[in-house]
């Protein structure tokens, strides 16, 4: 499905729409098909170790693949829904060939130059969508890991930002870093009580 009568077909997936702090990051791929990349599946049903060598596999056998980005911010100010449909506009955009048609997993569609269609659980059917999936995620996380070192107590090398008891319990005794989203409801508990 990458190319229908040689038009250029993008993936496009975004991840971390659910953590307390970190981006969101979409990444778009257009799959070469002449260089099929075997095991592509939603990045969430793969190991992390997996999911590692498909990325370098996708880097490499890939026509073409971005990754853009939108910080917490922007998303404080725009709306997680809206962030994530930016970066994925973004991802798009970035690319170094021009899709004819894009492929993006959910129910929404951003705001592109080209023909596209959402595609409810588009990550497990779709392989150009599975592999924008796993670069996202496999960018993401090692963000996330490198944040540990700079923001530690939180655990973000194993919870990557989400909402775990344990994050949730570092914002209130540790407090919120310049990495956590305001708008999202911990976060934004914690700093009206900080505020009292």
């Amino acid at each position: 499905m990458t190319s229908f009568s040689g038009q250029l077909v993008a993936g496009v997936d975004e991840v971390g729409r659910g953590p307390l702090a970190g981006p969101v990051m979409a990444a778009a791929v257009i799959l070469d098909p002449a260089r099929p990349i075997a095991g592509l599946t939603d990045s969430k049903k793969l190991t992390a170790g997996k999911r590692d060598l498909l990325a370098a596999e996708i880097k490499e056998k890939a026509l073409c693949w971005s990754i853009a980005r939108c910080e917490p911010e922007e998303i404080d100010r725009l709306n997680i829904l809206q962030a994530s449909l930016l970066a994925m506009k973004k991802a798009v955009e970035t690319l170094t060939h021009k899709p004819s048609h894009c492929l993006i997993d959910g129910n929404k569609l951003p705001d592109l130059s080209c023909s596209a269609e959402a595609i409810v659980k588009g990550d497990l059917t779709q392989p150009a969508i599975s592999a924008a999936s796993i670069i996202a995620k496999v960018t993401r996380d090692l963000e996330m890991v490198e944040m540990e070192a700079l923001y530690p107590g939180y655990g973000f090398a194993q919870n990557k930002g989400y909402p775990t008891k344990a994050h949730r319990e570092a914002i209130q005794i540790i407090g919120v870093t310049p990495i956590h989203r305001k708008s999202f409801a911990p976060v934004q508990k914690q700093l009206r009580f900080n505020q009292h």
